[in-house]
């Protein structure tokens, strides 16, 4: 199936060429260093690459919320030299004010990092002007930062029609595992929903019913379907206002001819804490009225790993209990474990994203036998929700 996009391989020579690239460089800092480089390392393939080419490499990037304001806690100066070490290379930074001058006295192969992008307050805006200016350094535009997508940003929109667009590496990669779990995936198709509150997965849920096979849901929304399928879920965490709601999205997969999988055996506890002695495992019918469920039972985890056997392709979202807390990560760590094991074999496409869930599958020590596992937060959901994503939409246009 042909790209709607195109990629670094479309650009020709590059040679003495300004390339405008937006990473997504939004790393957490502790005591001013940066706590966890993930982002500057995803950034590395695209910048070297260009760089190695002879383009003139102008990254982009935010850093936090500076609500249009310049303001020095928030700098991307903090985060150049750490760029420059993963990259192995030097790295310029430049601010705004002296952008064009600095700009025009580089040469073929260097890497300048501008300016935190929102420190203009027409950045988030959109607005034409930032636009025109941004777009005024570069002949070229890459988009590489899927996790600021789904925003209509100048850095991430704007540009995307002011100079001639192309994914980088990182996007591509990301696009392409997308395409290959919803766009264009192989059937049996399974996805894992999991989370604390329907309300937040509810356009999740209602666009994977007409897409997927098999839906499995985990975590606190698992309880509010469980109610609506007349469970007494006792102290469980459950949104009984949204029974109704659940209700309908039963009634979209049985048009659809997706099969909803619940947990018939669940682990409880009467204090949400680790190791309680209250634990017990039992039927979903035996809930106790002073019990929470906290995590899926083993017999049920057996069976969604044999789901997954029949399955081609693998998209999941959030855990299946209160991972972060022992012993209520156990179905997650185990199904976790044997989507890994059918990736390595061949047999399974698998695709994750969400905070949440690339936590609980570094947990488990599964993340690299994945197939992709996106750090896109809420462009994945948004991506998952079937929605649009403005940043993606403009390298197509």
């Amino acid at each position: 199936m042909p790209r709607s996009f195109k990629t670094l391989d479309d650009m020709g020579d590059l040679t003495g060429k300004r390339v405008l690239v937006r990473e997504d460089l939004n790393v957490p800092m502790a005591e001013g260093k940066v706590s966890d480089d993930t982002r500057l390392r995803a950034a590395v393939p695209t910048v070297s690459e260009l760089s190695d080419r002879g383009a003139i490499v102008l990254v982009l990037a935010h850093f936090g919320r500076p609500k249009g304001q310049p303001d020095p806690t928030l700098s991307l100066s903090l985060v150049t030299q750490p760029l420059a070490e993963v990259l192995g290379r030097e790295v310029r930074f430049v601010d705004w004010d002296s952008a064009p001058d600095a700009v025009a006295m580089l040469q073929p192969g260097d890497i300048a990092l501008l300016e935190n992008t929102r420190f203009h307050a027409g950045e988030e805006k959109n607005e034409a002007g930032v636009v025109d200016m941004i777009a005024a350094l570069g002949d070229l535009y890459v988009n590489d930062a899927f996790s600021a997508a789904h925003r209509a940003h100048a850095s991430t929109e704007g540009l995307a029609h002011r100079l001639p667009a192309f994914a980088g590496r990182q996007m591509e990669a990301e696009l392409d595992a997308l395409e290959k779990a919803l766009g264009n995936p192989e059937h049996p198709v399974a996805a894992v929903v999991g989370g604390a509150k329907v309300s937040t997965k509810l356009d999740v849920l209602k666009h994977l019913v007409g897409r997927v096979d098999h839906l499995i849901i985990g975590g606190g929304m698992a309880n509010t379907f469980l109610a609506a399928r007349g469970v007494d879920v006792g102290k469980s965490l459950a949104e009984h206002d949204l029974v109704p709601t659940a209700e309908a999205i039963f009634d979209a997969a049985d048009k659809a001819g997706c099969t909803i999988h619940l947990p018939y055996d669940v682990v409880v506890s009467k204090e949400f804490a680790a190791n309680p002695p209250s634990l017990r495992t039992c039927n979903v019918h035996e809930v106790a009225a002073d019990e929470m469920i906290l995590d899926v039972g083993p017999a049920a985890t057996e069976a969604l790993g044999d789901v997954l056997k029949t399955c081609r392709t693998l998209v999941w979202n959030g855990p299946l209990g209160a991972f972060e807390t022992p012993p209520f990560d156990t179905a997650t760590m185990a199904l976790a474990r044997t989507a890994a094991a059918l990736t390595r074999e061949g047999s399974l496409v698998s695709v994750a994203g969400g905070g949440d869930t690339v936590a609980a599958l570094n947990q488990a020590g599964v993340a690299d036998d994945m197939t992709f596992v996106s750090t896109a937060g809420g462009a994945f959901l948004e991506w998952m929700e079937g929605k649009e994503l403005p940043g993606v939409a403009a390298l197509s246009a």
